[in-house]
């Protein structure tokens, strides 16, 4: 059993779409970042490649490379998830954090968990995600970003 630990953070800016969780988000502001700056798949992406010790995701996908400007991170997820397959790795659980002011995510929350599953290839019941505020403190509080916690927990498949 392996257990990893991602975060991520991006800036909110106006003139981009809000995607977290492969969910597009109508809110007046998006994340900035090279990529489609998807904080809670990023986070998930670092848990799973730290527990199967395979780096991070700026190892796998530099954001100085042009082929991953803009990319979905759906796509990089599901790369990440063959590699930990790849590496004799399943899934067992993914716990994650998302932290924001605003907008409110439960409306949405669904939605990640189904499409991180069908992108993993694992059953929903191995995946939650959470919402939090912080209480207008921060950067996220007081809506100049926003971040994400994950955890996960890999087995290799022998040791079923």
């Amino acid at each position: 059993m392996r257990i990893g630990h991602g975060y991520d953070v991006h800036r909110l800016v106006e003139g981009r779409e809000l995607i977290i969780g492969g969910v597009k988000i109508e809110y007046e502001k998006g994340l900035l970042g090279h990529s489609d700056a998807d904080v809670l798949l990023h986070a998930i992406m670092d848990a799973l490649l730290g527990a199967a010790a395979l780096g991070d995701i700026g190892k796998h996908f530099p954001d100085n490379d042009e082929k991953y400007k803009g990319i979905s991170s759906i796509k990089l997820l599901y790369h990440v998830g063959n590699l930990i397959r790849e590496k004799g790795y399943d899934i067992s659980n993914i716990d994650a954090t998302i932290i924001a002011q605003k907008p409110k995510m439960a409306p949405y929350i669904e939605n990640m968990i189904e499409n991180i599953s069908k992108t993993l290839n694992t059953d929903k019941e191995n995946i939650n995600i959470k919402a939090t505020t912080e209480e207008g403190l921060g950067f996220t509080g007081c809506g100049d970003g926003i971040a994400a916690h994950a955890v996960c927990i890999l087995y290799k498949r022998s040791e079923i």
